[in-house]
């Protein structure tokens, strides 16, 4: 939740500079090639993550580690973002795709000159998140929070959000302790009870309170209002690669797709595999392996195939965002996503 909320903050304050800010990206870490050893045929195409390895993640190790990519031509270069994000460093086309999140990418859609970037592919097909709190304090239900300390980053669309649910269960937000956010381990920071209740993306930080062995109460956001069932993560691409490329695009989708399609089918082999190439997760196995399997349930979900996005659900998101006057102009309800370069159902 850290990150996602950093790289929030890195696109608002960036978009009205990104004429002059976007060159300034640099790789933060030594490029991870897909295939075998020979990459003289291949197209090098870079990959930039929105956080270190992760089960978000899993399904382009699995595509790189099997070859995938090197079959459709490709040599994938992974690579960590800079500190002002994935979506800059896309946007500038230093790295032809990318993961970001669909609130993240609103503030840069908009203006006079919108990053050039689209989402073409729904990592996980619903909204997993939601907020966490200690088991039986009440915190079950939105309008539990009242009186009770909750870890802001004190955005406008976090606020909304909560505001928005609480009112819907008649509570009241103005009676939730705001307290500025520190949290990077939830599972400390909800056993200290330096904090009552966190933000969290349930295939992470809530397997992780389970892996813990921490009884907790959950809500997710898309249960509640369908509004709040957009698209986090998503993979992002860079629009004059997108018109000039479209067929290594839809290379690069096809793989990429299969590589989940492979994490929803066996999350155990996929989860190895994650770790093989992450090795510092390897600490925390017990904790892939469980996100893991819970991911395989939640990447394609209920739609027709990975990676596809409902127009209706992208909309609707986009319609309050502009209802709530959470953006500094209107954004168009249809704007910043595509189905056209995922392979065929």
């Amino acid at each position: 939740m850290k990150r996602y909320k950093q790289l929030l903050a890195a696109v608002l304050a960036l978009v009205t500079v990104f004429s002059l800010s976007a060159c300034g990206g640099s790789k933060s870490n030594e490029p991870t090639p897909s295939g075998d050893d020979s990459q003289e045929d291949l197209q090098t195409i870079t990959f930039v993550l929105d956080w270190t390895p992760n089960t978000n993640h899993t399904g382009l190790y699995v595509a790189m580690a099997k070859g995938y990519f090197a079959d459709a031509g490709l040599n994938v270069e992974v690579v960590q973002p800079p500190e002002d994000g994935a979506e800059v460093l896309v946007g500038s086309g230093k790295a032809q795709f990318g993961v970001s999140f669909q609130d993240t990418m609103a503030p840069a859609l908009i203006g006079d000159d919108p990053l050039p970037i689209t989402a073409v592919a729904a990592i996980i097909q619903h909204n997993t998140s939601g907020i966490i709190s200690r088991k039986g304090e009440g915190m079950d239900h939105p309008a539990g929070l009242e009186g009770h300390k909750y870890a802001t980053w004190d955005l406008p669309v976090e606020k909304a959000t909560i505001q928005q649910v609480m009112e819907a269960d008649g509570g009241d937000f103005s009676k939730v302790e705001l307290i500025p956010s520190t949290v990077t381990d939830e599972v400390s920071a909800l056993q200290s009870k330096s904090v009552d209740a966190i933000w969290i993306f349930y295939a992470w930080a809530g397997i992780a309170c389970e892996v813990a062995g921490l009884e907790t109460d959950y809500f997710a956001f898309a249960d509640i209002d369908p509004v709040f069932d957009f698209y986090t993560p998503v993979v992002i691409a860079n629009n004059d690669f997108l018109a000039q490329n479209p067929d290594t695009a839809k290379a690069f989708l096809a793989a990429l797709s299969q590589g989940y399609q492979d994490a929803i089918e066996n999350p155990q082999e996929a989860a190895d595999i994650l770790m093989e190439a992450a090795p510092e997760l390897q600490d925390s196995s017990d904790l892939v392996y469980a996100s893991q399997e819970y991911l395989a349930e939640q990447y394609a979900a209920d739609a027709a195939q990975w990676g596809v996005f409902d127009a209706q659900r992208w909309g609707a998101f986009y319609t309050w965002l502009n209802d709530k006057q959470l953006l500094d102009a209107p954004l168009d309800p249809e704007a910043g996503f595509s189905n056209d370069y995922l392979p065929a159902a």
